[in-house]
């Protein structure tokens, strides 16, 4: 049997990397995160502006966001989080699917607060150096984060 695998704009995310899922809703490690724990939350269906989004997808995904949101706040020790939407080219977006960053933030992890935005910005610039985490070390992080939910919210990951 194959793996399942997620439509995630113009890529393709494997399950093993997934480790939420509601019946609207995927949460999945970062191939290249701003931080340790930068996590994306994501309609199933693929949709490329948040204007787009039903009703039912936008209460699923902020009520997923706030489910994982405190997952990633306690796993990695932190203190805040910074919870973005970029909506559209101009404000940023590189893949064209609603998704919601969730990052953990610490003090002093960046010299001014705001450069984290600069940081988000600029994340999806690949260059020949650019170093994506292995499938491994994402698979572990998944792993890890699946611990911390209610089993309904990990036995959706591999159903259709």
């Amino acid at each position: 049997m194959a793996m399942k695998t997620y439509q995630f704009g113009q890529h393709v995310i494997k399950s093993s990397c997934a480790f939420f899922r509601s019946s609207l809703t995927v949460a999945f490690v970062n191939i290249k995160p701003v931080l340790p724990g930068h996590v994306l939350v994501s309609p199933v269906r693929v949709v490329p502006r948040f204007k787009d989004l039903t009703t039912e997808e936008i209460t699923d995904l902020f009520q997923s966001t706030q489910i994982i949101s405190n997952i990633i706040e306690k796993h990695f020790q932190s203190t805040s989080l910074t919870i973005a939407i970029q909506d559209g080219p101009e404000a940023g977006q590189t893949v064209e699917h609603v998704h919601v960053h969730i990052l953990p933030r610490k003090q002093g992890d960046f010299e001014k607060n705001d450069d984290i935005y600069d940081k988000l910005e600029h994340h999806d610039d690949f260059t020949a150096d650019t170093k994506f985490r292995t499938e491994g070390v994402m698979l572990s992080e998944a792993k890890q984060l699946r611990n911390y939910l209610p089993q309904r919210y990990v036995e959706m990951i591999d159903k259709d």
